[in-house]
């Protein structure tokens, strides 16, 4: 919920200055972070249904890289998503700040590029 609500605001923010080129960016970063919040959700998702040991760090890194593909709203998405889940995750599950950093790690690499195929472990299924 909060995430819509911060894609709302920062849309509107930037839709602001009444200048069509700057509400049509701004319609596209909107969609662009929906798209990446969608990817995201995906990549978890598609975790979940593998429950494949090891492949954590893989769909951390796919999630990220497909977001950020979009362009800059589904980089913005992917970062504000992943930051909000390691913080979350960092309090809560006891994992320890090693597992935070190797997953900002994977995180880092995907929105930035990387080929998400770097963390992908031996005999995963293909569906992924």
């Amino acid at each position: 919920m909060r995430l819509w609500v911060c894609v709302a605001l920062f849309s509107l923010a930037l839709c602001a200055s009444a200048d069509r080129p700057a509400i049509v960016r701004g319609g596209q970063f909107v969609r662009d972070a929906v798209g990446g919040a969608w990817d995201m959700f995906r990549a978890y998702r598609d975790m979940r249904e593998a429950n494949w040991k090891g492949a954590d760090k893989y769909f951390h890194a796919r999630g990220n890289y497909d977001a950020a593909r979009r362009g800059p709203g589904g980089a913005w998405a992917a970062r504000v998503i992943s930051d909000a889940r390691e913080n979350w995750q960092s309090g809560v599950s006891g994992r320890g700040h090693e597992d935070t950093r190797a997953d900002q790690e994977a995180n880092a690499w995907g929105r930035n590029g990387g080929n998400p195929n770097r963390y992908r472990p031996a005999g995963l299924p293909s569906k992924y």
